[in-house]
């Protein structure tokens, strides 16, 4: 064989364990969608059927007539937008001063900084309820959708200011010193000079973090007692009663609450992108 036929069995390898990949993580995205527009007689069947041979949209319907536990779903969708919004925008502020701090300066205990964040990825999340819980209750949260954001951004915290770090790290320091030989004040330089260059990697880690925290569902559940303040992962769950499943609803109110999701990383995809290359250049 040769090296030119070797080397073109060697993409079509690639390409095919690509397409693989891409069909095993798109088909229950596939499916979700599928269900949605499926009658009940035929999601209920035993039968293998790919395509809705009558689509409906009764599951739709029914989800946006009769809502979740006596409350409109568009209530649990502006909840989990404000949710998530919220923990991008407290979020980004936070990570991108952290970032900055650690990457441009050195104090003592600027390692063990670093590694007690690493330590804090490593703890499941399971395991911060309870002290969280207590924490929220005592502060004067529980029940409200700012203690929900403030423990969202507490989890996702570490992570946005690992990966900014390195954006930060990657920017010249003498970018920065130039503009402060013309006259520029530290907060001019960071806002006019750091921040623009450090933008494409913020995005990428708001996106993240607006994923992470749109599909919470654990803190969500214990950290709100009013139905009315639910998010949307935990509104799915009243689809499921002891005796049956409403799968045609709960596919329906999960497709409508992919579409924000999509819609955001449509937005953002080309700055996530960039930013992700950015990153994995230079740390």
């Amino acid at each position: 064989m040769t090296p030119r036929s070797r080397k073109l069995l060697g993409k079509i390898g690639l390409n095919t364990a690509a397409i693989l990949v891409f069909l095993f993580a798109v088909f229950p995205v596939y499916w979700m969608v599928s269900t949605a527009f499926k009658s009940n007689e035929e999601i209920f069947t035993t039968r293998f059927i790919p395509f809705p041979t009558d689509p409906t949209i009764e599951h739709v319907q029914r989800v946006f007539s009769e809502g979740v536990a006596g409350h409109s779903i568009w209530r649990y969708m502006l909840n989990s937008a404000i949710v998530a919004v919220g923990t991008v925008l407290v979020g980004a502020v936070f990570s991108l001063l952290a970032a900055t701090a650690v990457a441009r300066f050195r104090f003592r205990g600027r390692t063990s900084f670093l590694i007690l964040l690493l330590i804090v990825q490593m703890v499941p999340a399971e395991a911060l309820l309870i002290p969280l819980f207590l924490m929220v209750r005592r502060a004067g949260l529980y029940d409200q959708l700012l203690g929900l954001v403030v423990v969202n951004v507490a989890l996702t915290l570490p992570f946005g200011i690992w990966m900014l770090r390195t954006f930060v790290a990657a920017v010249p320091k003498s970018l920065e010193e130039a503009a402060w030989i013309d006259g520029a004040s530290r907060f001019t330089t960071f806002w006019k000079v750091l921040f623009p260059l450090v933008a494409p990697g913020l995005v990428a880690t708001s996106i993240f973090t607006f994923i992470t925290a749109w599909n919470e569902f654990v803190f969500a559940l214990t950290l709100i007692s009013d139905q009315g303040g639910y998010t949307m992962p935990v509104a799915l769950r009243y689809f499921v009663s002891q005796r049956s499943v409403d799968w045609g609803g709960i596919m329906a109110a999960s497709t409508l609450m992919t579409i924000p999701v999509i819609i955001f990383f449509l937005l953002v995809q080309r700055r996530m992108v960039s930013g992700l290359v950015s990153g994995a250049v230079k740390g």
